[in-house]
């Protein structure tokens, strides 16, 4: 469980919760398959050329669902610490438009699920800042 709680806004009872729920790290094939198993993925109806986004299916748990928001909204808050889950849930509410902050908080959400699957699997330390390293500046010549 430690190894969830290396997120910022994991704590004991998200951690422990999403393993209990979950119970086998083994039982999904891929990580992303996680956010469809605990309803926070968007529903898709096509019809001809166009593929309108639906709401989240609220399929699986309601409990575990619930605290992945808390989680999210804390993270998306003023007291969540600096990490690429912040910065994409930021960027993604801003260009949103009315509903921005909502869809940005289940979407957070939906990724924070994938990624504590994800360090649940793999055992690897997490990294708040991966993407967002500096690339190495050439030298003029």
């Amino acid at each position: 469980m430690a190894r969830l709680e290396q997120v910022r806004a994991v704590g004991t009872l998200i951690g422990l919760t999403f393993m209990l729920t979950l119970e086998d790290a083994h039982r999904f094939r891929k990580s992303r398959d996680v956010g469809c198993y605990l309803g926070l993925q968007p529903g898709r109806r096509n019809s001809g050329q166009s593929e309108p986004q639906m709401h989240i299916s609220k399929e699986g748990d309601p409990y575990l669902r619930t605290l992945l928001v808390q989680g999210a909204h804390h993270i998306l808050g003023p007291f969540g610490a600096d990490s690429d889950l912040r910065r994409w849930g930021l960027k993604l509410a801003e260009r949103g438009g009315k509903n921005g902050k909502k869809r940005a908080v289940i979407a957070t959400a939906r990724k924070l699920a994938v990624l504590l699957h994800r360090l649940w699997v793999s055992a690897e330390v997490y990294e708040p800042l991966r993407n967002s390293h500096p690339e190495s500046i050439p030298a003029a010549a």
